[in-house]
């Protein structure tokens, strides 16, 4: 008795099902730390400056901590008229162990400053 061949449609189609399924999966998002290891408690404001016109959620505030290498963060709210936008220039600040970080319509990030 021959054996019929397998179908390599089929086959093909199996492996490209599995590898959809496993791309659901996707990277877990790994826990915020230093590049290096070690959080100063020295704030500064030069490496995240990028951060202004992003939403301050838990996630980029996390990580704005983290690249300023401060210790303890404070989010206020602005003034209510001002926007967050990437094209207002943020004065770069150092100094302390706080980052304290400016919030302003739509929770987006206005501005930010080491105290």
């Amino acid at each position: 008795m021959a054996r019929s061949p397998r179908p390599i449609a089929a086959t093909g189609a199996c492996l490209l099902g599995a590898c959809l399924l496993a791309g659901c999966a996707g990277p877990r998002i790994a826990e915020v730390a230093p590049i290096d290891g070690v959080i100063s408690g020295q704030c500064h404001t030069d490496m995240v400056r990028g951060a202004v016109g992003l939403a301050a959620s838990d996630a980029t505030l996390a990580r704005a901590r983290v690249d300023s290498d401060s210790t303890e963060l404070q989010v206020v709210r602005g003034a209510g008229d001002r926007q967050g936008s990437t094209n207002q220039p943020v004065p770069v600040t150092s100094g302390g162990s706080r980052l304290t970080v400016e919030t302003g319509r739509n929770n987006a990030i206005t501005g930010m400053s080491c105290s």
